[in-house]
């Protein structure tokens, strides 16, 4: 039996164009922000790989995670009130036993307890004051990088204004400097942050400005400037993508540096005596005569949790910036 031939008849479902290619409806392309996240998530895939690699690095974060579980969950099995010198339960400088598994203060507090809770604040100030430092470092370092290749004799200008107060931030002595700041200011949480994150930045912005002359040489940099792209356009565009794996890798070292140098004011007396940290309790044992007394437990767990930590920091650091610039590791 033929199939109609006439003006208003429709072609056989089995004659017709989508049956002679036999693929049926062609699919629709993905969406621009469809395919940038399927390449993120790519990448992201990929990096984790590479890290895994890493085994120091994957020590040391592990090390990072457990740290940070105890850190959050310290209000669940420290009671507070028990870090109070006028609530203490126990009697002072007890040895390491069954019921104070470090031993107590000079107060009669628990070591341990005084460790856990001491983990929260270095913590926290150690990623706000590295925050500080980075985000200030990334700022002056983009600008003066950006302005000083394509900023013509003003943003020259400019650029050499920003490298000359960075080299002299980079000269002063950056402990001499953060004690000074910390006491000027009032003291507090707050002060050391601010103490911390205002000296540490120097070497980040020397190395995102270094980074910054090579991106703004690439030809897509060119080619956005061609058509029209601005200062805040390019930079935020084109030049902080590329210069952020640099910046996450000096934001894992950082950390380390923020922690060290937080314990290092609270040691010599800049912090705030009404908040527990590790530096705090290392100054607190100085100030009872720890050392003298050879009460090891009331020194030892602070000093080794800052060195593990540290170390901790550092080993992420390093494996991070081995699979952003594996040419550079090697």
């Amino acid at each position: 039996m033929s199939a109609p031939t006439g003006p208003g008849a429709r072609p056989d479902s089995a004659t017709g164009p989508a049956s002679d290619a036999g693929t049926g409806p062609v699919p629709a392309p993905p969406r621009p922000a469809a395919l940038a996240w399927r390449r993120r998530r790519a990448a992201l895939a990929a990096f984790a790989r590479d890290y895994a690699r890493h085994r120091s690095g994957v020590v040391g974060l592990a090390v990072l995670l457990a740290i940070g579980a105890v850190a959050l969950t310290a209000p669940l099995f420290v009671d507070e009130a028990a870090l109070s010198i006028t609530q203490a339960p126990g009697n002072p400088y007890e040895p390491p036993s069954r019921s104070y598994p470090l031993g107590t203060d000079n107060f009669g507090r628990s070591v341990l307890d005084l460790v856990v809770w001491g983990a929260r604040v270095s913590l926290s100030v150690g990623f706000l004051a590295t925050f500080v430092s980075v985000a200030l470092g990334t700022l002056v370092g983009v600008s003066a990088g950006h302005f000083g290749s394509h900023g013509g004799l003003g943003g020259r200008a400019v650029s050499t204004l920003l490298m000359r107060v960075t080299d002299w931030f980079l000269v002063l002595p950056t402990l001499v400097l953060a004690v000074a700041l910390a006491a000027v200011l009032p003291r507090g949480v707050g002060t050391v942050i601010l103490a911390i994150g205002l000296t540490v930045w120097p070497p980040t912005a020397r190395l995102v400005r270094a980074q910054t002359l090579a991106v703004e040489a690439r030809p897509y940099v060119e080619r956005a400037r061609a058509l029209g792209g601005g200062h805040a356009h390019v930079m935020l565009w084109h030049v902080l993508p590329n210069v952020m794996p640099v910046v996450l890798a000096q934001t894992t070292l950082l950390v380390a540096t923020s922690i060290i140098a937080e314990s290092t004011l609270s040691f010599l007396g800049m912090g705030d005596p009404a908040t527990v940290s590790w530096g705090g309790v290392l100054e607190a044992a100085r100030n009872a005569g720890a050392i003298s007394a050879g009460i090891w437990w009331y020194m030892l767990p602070p000093g080794l949790a800052i060195a593990v930590v540290a170390l901790s920091f550092t080993l992420c650091g390093r494996a991070v910036e081995s699979v952003l610039n594996p040419r550079e590791a090697r």
